[in-house]
This record gives structure tokens, C-alpha cells and sequence, in this order.
């Protein structure tokens, strides 16, 4: 069915200006998030308030350039803003994470009128959301969305999938074909007519993500909204590994989350597990030690995802083809080892609670299925096979490529 929800137009947003400060203020935010977490995820609730709260406070200006007015955060700092937000509610965390995608295409290959444009939108509030994915073809990288021209502008016709921020976005970047057989981004008002967003999404977990279906229907589109997103398939570049960075940031997030509510329970509890010769549960020898296993797994999780992004910063933005390959291995190992530990942690939390942690007031498994729905975007597999065919033989990973539906022709790769 169609949205109902609410998107107002860009607020005047606080403008952070340093790391430090973008790092305070999501600790700040964090702790607002956080309380109605849990009950967000139960009651599907639609997170408008929340996201016009990180528009309002700048959290989603943070990599807006300085010359450009922004902060121009590092990777790093980004990534620990990803983590103290999930480590609070990782569905309201995933939701800008297309947002610092598309907005760093623009860095990348938009004009210098598409720079002056969108980040002054950003500066103000404004939220990217995200049409990329389809369904139906022979390829999850096929693409059957069409950009045409038509005078000095374009006409767009397509249906996206797994839109996740689209619903309550500002602006929506559709990938699309156009007339040279290329890939470009169109950026597109959310609510420009021939736009219609669902909120079907109806997922186990990250249910506040509405990560639903869109349709564009001969959306019109100007030039000037076009970005050129083949070109940067033609050079060597990190912008695929700063996004999955995020999406690793987000799973160490969802351990620690899950990782804090197991400790607080077993302090809270007076009784032992069955079998354990001990008078409370925090003598419990067997726990402590599956705990210490599980903090270690984390620390050691959330340790690979600072390196990756401290490599992603060092690679800058215009990288050659070793340090673009390095940067793509080391975030390919904390993507990969962050879905693991996340998945393994938000499981153990019953094994180390009992039948009680069950209970469906508790809520504790919307920890197990928001790791569990986040990190099936791929297959996690792929990401250990690379860094060890890096390492090994020292084959670069290959670069996603998007192709033509039903032809298997490449598009520029």
C-alpha cells in the first residue's frame, strides 16, 4: 500500500564542525534513541521523528565537504558514529547509510552546480534515501530502470526494491540505464509525481528500516539532477568499500547492543544457571567464560573496522589501484567478521539467559533478527574468498558492475 508517513520539508540543521563534536553529538543522540528502541521494533513504528532528530542535530551532514561548509568527518570518525547509533537502535542507524552513499557519488562524480546543490540540501536537513535494487532478473546486478531523453531533460520508468530510507527521504537516487546503455544516478524529489513509495516492507527484523518497493513512472528528471555514476568505473576507487564500511559499523553495533542488554540481565538476575555450583550468576564460571569469548569476538570485530576505515582514509579519494584493493580487502574482513560475531552474539544471549530470555515481553530476539536480516545483503562468504585470494595470489576484488537486464552485456565496468 502506499506510505501515509510524514516527510516535512529540509529543517535549518545544526552544522557539526569537527570529529570530536560529530562523535559527542551521536552519543547525545544515541541516548535519545535509544529508550524506544525496542518498542519501535515491535510496533513497527515509523521512525520520522527520529530521523528529522539526526537531520536536526547535523548527524547527516557529516561528510559534506569543508570547502563546501561541512565537517568532512574521516571514515573513521564515521564509522564510530554508525556504531554508537546501532549500538542504540541499528534500524534507525541503517536508514542513512544509502544517504552517506549517494551523497559521496555526488562527491565523486557530480558536477560542481550537483556539489553546490545537494549539499546545501544536506547542510539543511535534507535525507538521500535509496532506489538501487530490483528483482526478477537473471542478476541481482541486471538493471531494467530506464532513463530516457526527452528534450533537454529525461523521463524515468522503473520499480526498486529494499528502498531502505526512501520512505522518509527527501531526495531518492535511482539507478538507471540510460540511451548510451550507462550507468547513472537520478536524483529525484520524493514526492515529484510518477514517485510512489510502499511501506511493505514486512521483514523478522530491522523492521523500522522500511526498506520496502518503489515505483517511478515516467518521473520527469533534469539534466541537472543526472549524475554520471559510470565514471567511476573506469578508475580505481573506495566507494563501494566506504559502504559497506557502514554497513560493518552497524553489525558491531548491533553485538554491542545485544552484548549490553545479555550483561545487564545476568546482573539483574539472583539465580544460577541450573547445574552451576556457584550461589549467583556472576560466579558462574562457565558464563564468565563464554562472555569474556563473546566481548573478545566484538572488541576484536569493532578493532578490524576502525583499521579498515583508518585504510579507507589513508587510501583518500582519488586512490591508486594497490591502495583502493587493500582498503577493499580490510573492509571485506570487518564486513565479513562483524556479520559473524553479530549473528553469533545476539544468538549466545539465550544460551547465557535461560527460557526466560524468551519471553516475548523481553524483546530479546529482535537482537538475533536484526543481525540476522543485516547481514544477508550478500553472501558473507565472498568476503573471506577475497582477502584470500588478496593475500594469497594477490587478485584485487572485482568491482560490482551493473549490466543490462536479460543480455548479459557489461555496462562500463
Amino acid at each position: 500500500m502506499s506510505s501515509t508517513a510524514t516527510v516535512s520539508a529540509p529543517p535549518r540543521a545544526h552544522i557539526i564542525s569537527s570529529d570530536a563534536e560529530a562523535l559527542a553529538v551521536a552519543r547525545e543522540v544515541a541516548a535519545l534513541l535509544a529508550p524506544e528502541a525496542s518498542t519501535r521494533d515491535r510496533e513497527r513504528r515509523k521512525p520520522v521523528a527520529e530521523l528529522d532528530l539526526l537531520s536536526d542535530r547535523g548527524l547527516l551532514a557529516l561528510t559534506v565537504p569543508r570547502t563546501h561548509g561541512g565537517a568532512d568527518v574521516s571514515a573513521a570518525t564515521l564509522a564510530g558514529v554508525f556504531q554508537i547509533l546501532a549500538a542504540a537502535d541499528p534500524a534507525v542507524a541503517q536508514l542513512p547509510q544509502s544517504h552517506f552513499v549517494f551523497l559521496n557519488a555526488i562527491r565523486e562524480d557530480g558536477t560542481a552546480e550537483q556539489k553546490d546543490l545537494f549539499f546545501a540540501e544536506v547542510l539543511a536537513g535534507a535525507r538521500l534515501g535509496n532506489a538501487q535494487a530490483e528483482r526478477g532478473s537473471t542478476s541481482a546486478l541486471d538493471l531494467r530502470t530506464r532513463l530516457r531523453r526527452t528534450g533537454a531533460g529525461y523521463v524515468l520508468d522503473g520499480t526498486k526494491h529494499y528502498t531502505t530510507g526512501a520512505l522518509f527521504a527527501h531526495w531518492l537516487p535511482v539507478a538507471a540505464i540510460d540511451d548510451e546503455q550507462r550507468l547513472v544516478l537520478a536524483y529525484v524529489p520524493r514526492h515529484a509525481a510518477g514517485v510512489e513509495v510502499l511501506d511493505d516492507w514486512n521483514a523478522l527484523g530491522q523492521r523500522a528500516t522500511y526498506s520496502g518497493t518503489a515505483h517511478f513512472g515516467a518521473v520527469s528528471v533534469p539534466a541537472a539532477h543526472v549524475v554520471a555514476h559510470w565514471k567511476l568505473f573506469e578508475r580505481p576507487s573506495t566507494f563501494h568499500a566506504f559502504a559497506q564500511l557502514l554497513h560493518a559499523a552497524i553489525d558491531v553495533g548491533i553485538a554491542q547492543n545485544a552484548l549490553d542488554d545479555t550483561t545487564a540481565s545476568v546482573r539483574a538476575r539472583k539465580r544460577p544457571r541450573l547445574g552451576a555450583p556457584v550461589p549467583t550468576p556472576t560466579e558462574d564460571p562457565l558464563l564468565l567464560l563464554r562472555l569474556g569469548q563473546l566481548y573478545t569476538k566484538f572488541h576484536a570485530a569493532e578493532a578490524l573496522t576502525l583499521s579498515a576505515a583508518r585504510a579507507l582514509d589513508a587510501a583518500g579519494g582519488r586512490p591508486d589501484a594497490n591502495a583502493a584493493a587493500r582498503a577493499a580487502v580490510l573492509v571485506g574482513e570487518a564486513k565479513a567478521y562483524a556479520e559473524d560475531v553479530s549473528v553469533e552474539v545476539a544468538s549466545e544471549l539465550f544460551a547465557l539467559l535461560g527460557t526466560s530470555a524468551s519471553d516475548e515481553s523481553l524483546n530479546l530476539d529482535r537482537h538475533w533478527r536484526n543481525a540476522r536480516v543485516h547481514s544477508v545483503h550478500d553472501a558473507n562468504q565472498w568476503r573471506y574468498h577475497a582477502a584470500g585470494n588478496w593475500f594469497l595470489n594477490g587478485v584485487a576484488p572485482g568491482k560490482p558492475a551493473r549490466r543490462l537486464a536479460g543480455n548479459g552485456s557489461g555496462s562500463p565496468a
